[in-house]
Parts: C-alpha cells; structure tokens; sequence
C-alpha cells in the first residue's frame, strides 16, 4: 500500500501563487506516476498534471499550462505543483494520486483545499 499525505493548499488572491507538497509513503517502490487532480464546486474531478517517477518527465491539462509546474524530489516520493497566476477557476480540492506502471491512479490522497478570490 502507498499513503499520500498532501499539504499546502489554502486561501489565496486571484494572481496569487500557491505551492502544494505530496509525500508518499509505504511501498513507495511500485510508484511509477504520481499525478495532482482537482475537484471544483459541483464539479467532476479532472487531471490536472502528472510526473514520471524515473525520468521526470511531466504533462499538464490545457488549462493550467504555462501557469503550473509539477516536480519531485530526488527520491521520486514527494512531488510539488507550484501553482501561478491562480483565478477562480483554480477553485478545488486537490488531491495527490500515485500510479504503478499500468498507469492506473491506485492510490489517492484526502485532498487539500484551494481557495482563489476574486
């Protein structure tokens, strides 16, 4: 099993910066992807952006590229999403998902939420 552990999120001015933090725990050794999704206001949850483990490799969604970054530790068991030139759209709970190599997002964190004012 992996536990992830997100921090970072909070209350934040539209334009503003916020940096998220996931540290995985557990069998970190099978984690292949780990990812952040967002859930907004009566919203689905959707992808947001994703890191290879091994070779950093990243992808974000349309919506927040060129204004967010995903990054990781040397280990590959803790990842960042530096978030930027945030609005209300950016409104969600995130939550922190790690994946083994099917790509398949087994394991979820409880979320921390991101509030944008306008």
């Amino acid at each position: 099993q992996v536990q992830l552990v997100e921090s970072g999120g909070g209350l934040v001015q539209a334009g503003g910066s916020l940096r998220l933090s996931c540290a995985a725990s557990g069998r970190t050794s099978s984690i292949w992807f780990m990812g952040w999704f967002r859930q907004g206001p009566g919203k689905e949850r959707e992808f947001v952006a994703r890191i290879q483990r091994w070779n950093g490799r990243t992808s974000y969604s349309d919506s927040v590229k060129g204004r967010f970054t995903i990054s990781k530790n040397n280990a590959g068991n803790t990842v960042y999403l530096q978030m930027n030139s945030l609005n209300s759209e950016d409104t969600a709970v995130y939550y922190c998902s790690a994946a083994p190599a099917t790509g398949s997002y087994d394991y979820w964190g409880q979320g921390t939420q991101v509030t944008v004012s306008s």
